[in-house]
């Protein structure tokens, strides 16, 4: 059975489309930060709670434009081995200066690890040292 078009006049919302952006991707319907058009309840009961898709307003728009640019790869410099050489000699003559408290004697309230030691190292030395290059079977309790 055929319905009038002026119908359906009164149901606008029910058969219109809303714009939105994903912000994953998603089988059959599009890329993440791509703008497509579903249905207004099966955004608002699937989409929306599930944080797949935001509605397409200037603001969400610059956040997923802001997040794309945080999260995209970025370029890893290689330092040619002379200054791996430099860097090497400096540390060797280095000297490493961690305060603590002590709780008695010679332990220490908290022990020092190797995260605590690459940073350290990281302010005077221009390269950055990976924690499984740094050899230390315990963390430094004394």
């Amino acid at each position: 059975m055929l319905h009038h078009p002026l119908y359906y006049v009164n149901q606008g919302v029910r058969y219109r489309k809303l714009d939105v952006i994903l912000t994953t991707n998603i089988n059959k319907l599009g890329k993440a930060g791509e703008t497509v058009k579903i249905a207004p309840g099966h955004f608002r009961n699937y989409f929306m709670p599930k944080l797949f898709a935001v509605p397409n307003v200037d603001k969400f728009a610059y956040l997923i434009n802001e997040q794309r640019k945080f999260y995209q790869p970025k370029e890893v410099k290689v330092a040619p081995k002379t200054e791996h050489q430099k860097a090497a000699r400096r540390l060797e003559n280095a000297k490493l200066v961690l305060r603590r408290y002590i709780k008695i004697d010679t332990e220490l309230r908290l022990p020092v690890d190797k995260h605590e030691i690459i940073s350290e190292v990281c302010l005077f030395s221009p390269l950055y040292l990976e924690p499984e290059n740094l050899q230390l079977p315990s963390p430094l309790s004394t």
